[in-house]
């Protein structure tokens, strides 16, 4: 096994102030998954199996019209966090995780032991 090697790791949020373009980029980002309709279906599309969910297994999960629905897909597509593809009569949807990874990185990992000081965090990777 070789010897662990450790790296720091924080947040963008926490190592520097965000700049102009990246807080209009990541507040898009934000907005779109700010309604629980759209957080469930960016939710749902990412846990279905092979990772795409058809149009037609999203609508029926919730008590709203097929073209409501639509409007929330578009929102995240317009945001750029999932991508359609048309096949025959229905659209299969997929998260972009490159973009959705954003959202992740932005806040982790901010949570730090009690007594602890704010800053970098070290993180120790082992590799096999």
């Amino acid at each position: 096994m070789a010897a662990p090697s450790t790296t720091q790791c924080c947040a963008p949020i926490a190592r520097e102030p965000l700049g102009e373009a990246d807080a209009a980029e990541l507040a898009t980002l934000l907005k779109a998954v700010a309604d629980p309709v759209r957080l469930r279906l960016l939710s749902m599309i990412g846990s279905h199996a092979g990772g795409e969910a058809c149009v037609c297994d999203l609508t029926g999960v919730f008590d709203l019209t097929a073209p409501t629905i639509s409007h929330h897909l578009k929102v995240l597509r317009t945001a750029g966090l999932i991508d359609g593809e048309r096949r025959g009569t229905w659209v299969y949807y997929r998260i972009i995780p490159e973009v959705v990874n954003k959202l992740g990185a932005l806040f982790a990992p901010l949570a730090a032991p009690a007594g602890a000081q704010n800053g970098p965090v070290d993180v120790e990777l082992l590799t096999v």
